[in-house]
């Protein structure tokens, strides 16, 4: 049996972008257009890096492309030194620090405040582009590919393995609250006991891919309190299209109370328990940028003005984010 083959030490960075594209696109057609390649080069570079890493990266069939374990294990680590080769280029071109790439969800949103905040304290050389993604599932996604540099939301629902490439910071648990029609029975009350939405049916986002973590924390709150979660239903893009679904089948919608006004409709927070959805700033393992640390300094500065990282008594968090913010909170 021959021995295995040593992995370089140095895999050329062309290889990893062209590895990156068909893992992206899972489709050799697509991704050579992509790249501004011939499909049989494209294909001979996935080949040569198989070679060099010693396995298989992908399992090609006539009908699908899919990645092996093997493709898996490396596709984060491919990303990461694409998207620091890109940050390399740019810095080089520019002779300073291209902006900082930062989704905040949301025009109304935590994210947007505290991006609001670093921009009025930031230097003058320091730059951001702001992101609205609508989600950290995408947001994450973003990141690892090198398209973006870091976004806010839901860590600890983040499928297994991606935070491995990021690092994070709790930045504020917002109240979660329910979104009623104003002629609802229960749009009189202040607060929403969790009870009284037995026999309702909540849109969570069920079926946008770039919003999975907050349906997971949905779907973790309302199990057997008799709520029903909405059936997943096509990405709703903008506020227009969004309010015309929600008032069409007629849902109740679960957010929180950083929540953008909808005419016709009222925000009422959630008791009984009090549950808080925690919104964390994300990025890239390793990263440097002024334009993180103003964030970071931001975040800090206005959760301490407006006692965001309170608890009040009997709140309520997923056991998956008790876990992840606990283990952030403990020094180490």
């Amino acid at each position: 049996m021959n021995a295995p083959t040593d992995v370089p030490r140095d895999l050329d960075p062309r290889l990893l972008r062209a590895f990156a594209a068909v893992a992206d696109e899972l489709h050799f057609t697509r991704a050579a257009a992509r790249l501004y390649v011939a499909q049989q080069a494209l294909s001979r570079d996935i080949r040569r890096l198989e070679r060099e890493v010693g396995g298989a990266l992908f399992v090609r069939t006539t009908r699908q492309v899919t990645l092996t374990p093997e493709g898996e294990r490396l596709l984060p680590y491919a990303r990461a030194v694409l998207a620091a080769q890109d940050q390399l280029t740019a810095a080089v071109a520019s002779g300073t620090k291209p902006p900082l790439r930062v989704d905040v969800a949301a025009p109304v949103s935590t994210g947007q405040r505290v991006l609001d905040a670093a921009r009025e304290r930031a230097s003058r050389d320091t730059e951001f582009v702001a992101r609205y993604l609508g989600g950290l599932a995408r947001g994450a996604a973003e990141i690892l590919a090198g398209r973006l540099d870091a976004s806010f939301g839901r860590a600890a629902g983040l499928a297994p393995g991606v935070l491995d490439g990021l690092e994070h910071r709790l930045v504020r648990y917002e109240r979660v609250a329910v979104l009623l029609p104003v002629d609802h029975p229960l749009a009189g009350l202040a607060e929403v006991p969790l009870a009284r939405l037995a026999g309702e049916t909540l849109y969570a986002g069920a079926g946008n891919p770039d919003t999975t973590e907050w349906t997971d924390y949905a779907r973790t709150l309302l199990t057997g309190h008799g709520v029903q979660l909405a059936a997943p239903y096509p990405k709703l893009e903008g506020d227009q299209e969004f309010i015309r679904a929600v008032r069409k089948h007629r849902w109740l919608v679960l957010g929180s109370t950083v929540f953008t006004e909808i005419p016709g409709m009222v925000l009422r927070p959630l008791v009984e328990p009090a549950a808080l959805a925690p919104v964390s700033l994300v990025w890239r393992r390793g990263l440097s940028h002024h334009g993180l640390d103003a964030l970071v300094a931001a975040a800090e500065r206005l959760g301490a003005e407006g006692d965001w990282l309170a608890r009040p008594a009997n709140s309520w968090l997923p056991d998956a984010d008790e876990r992840l913010l606990g283990a952030e909170e403990r020094p180490g």
